[in-house]
């Protein structure tokens, strides 16, 4: 199937997944492994398997051919315990553990790959994912940028800005979101068309300010965020990366000066108007929106991963309440770039209309 070592429900329940992660130079040992669904096992093994799945260190991937991927019960149950089901997209199934692609091993060797390239920032997002479906948004949010804190003093991030090489900061544009009023809504708008609306500190303070503007006037009963220009937003400035003094200041400016929050605050008022291409904070701030409209044409992608990090602008958080935790995770780790349609009949978004 592919280099990627794969074991049975009964070889999980018997332990197989739980010897030790880290070799002496705390290198991960086989940090992805697969688990064949189609293998069957007995309600008593798979009981113990799930109960395995859940407390383990490793990404666990389910593959499904056919008979699992149409669903007995005790196989959902285990695939929902796993981080993450590859099923061939041409077989129903509308479970969020399940994740349709066109074929089932490649994508577990491209993930493979991807997480052999960056296992620690894999590692911890998988970690993270688990743990946080079950907080609070404001606890989960909390616990994403302790990670990403964390992984930004990473050895896989210092390699990827010394690829990227020395940030060369655009000047600030006089306005970057605009805000205007209309009776009683609100509509922002992201104003950097020049950089495709890259989510920058500038950025970030005004839209924090317009949406305060929003929280704080209860006769503000809708907001709409657009983005000027070709693309809604092409996510965080990428010269800005590696540019905050100390990963403690980073962590409270993200937690309390993000807007994230916000906009889960505002959510039940708040339409967000997506199109062109959403990279990162482009699809994880609007995901938190009551509302997500897209336009034809609109695509998805979050990178964070290939560059030694996890989604810092809440999207372990807002992501997972719209699509599940198990399709968050291969899209962080693939890159796959997630058409409107799909991410349509995910709940990425919740309309696409021109």
């Amino acid at each position: 199937m592919s280099s990627v070592p794969v074991i049975s429900p009964t070889q999980l329940a018997d332990g197989a997944a739980h010897t030790p992660l880290l070799d002496t130079a705390a290198r991960p040992i086989d940090p992805v492994l697969a688990v064949d669904l189609d293998e069957p096992a007995s309600p008593a093994v798979l009981g113990t398997a799930i109960r395995r799945a859940r407390a383990c260190d490793r990404l666990l991937v389910g593959i499904a051919g056919g008979r699992a991927a149409t669903a007995p019960t005790e196989a959902e149950t285990l695939a929902a315990a796993l981080d993450m089901t590859l099923v061939d997209r041409r077989m129903e199934s509308s479970g969020r553990p399940f994740v349709p692609v066109p074929d089932p091993a490649a994508a577990l060797a491209g993930l493979a790959a991807a997480v052999a390239a960056n296992p620690q920032a894999a590692l911890v997002l998988a970690g993270l994912l688990r743990m946080a479906e079950t907080l609070l948004v404001r606890d989960a949010l909390d616990a994403e940028s302790l990670a990403y804190s964390t992984l930004l003093g990473g050895a896989e991030f210092q390699r990827w800005l010394t690829a990227r090489g020395p940030g060369l900061l655009p000047p600030p544009v006089p306005d970057p979101v605009l805000v205007a009023r209309h009776g009683d809504v609100l509509e922002v708008t992201l104003n950097r068309p020049a950089r495709r609306n890259a989510y920058d500190r500038q950025m970030r303070d005004a839209l924090v300010e317009a949406l305060h503007l929003a929280a704080l006037d209860d006769t503000v009963t809708r907001v709409v965020l657009t983005g000027a220009g070709p693309a809604f937003c092409s996510g965080g400035d990428l010269d800005e990366f590696g540019t905050t003094p100390d990963a403690a200041t980073a962590h409270l400016v993200r937690t309390r000066a993000g807007a994230g929050r916000l906009i889960h605050q505002l959510r039940d008022r708040t339409q967000v108007r997506v199109h062109g291409t959403c990279v990162g904070s482009g699809i994880e701030l609007p995901a938190f929106a009551g509302t997500v409209l897209a336009a034809p044409g609109t695509t998805f992608r979050l990178p964070e991963v290939g560059m030694g990090l996890i989604p810092g602008a809440g999207g372990t958080v807002s992501i997972p309440r719209r699509i599940g935790r198990w399709r968050t995770l291969y899209l962080a780790i693939s890159g796959t770039c997630l058409d409107a349609t799909t991410a349509l009949s995910w709940g990425l978004v919740d309309e696409v209309r021109a």
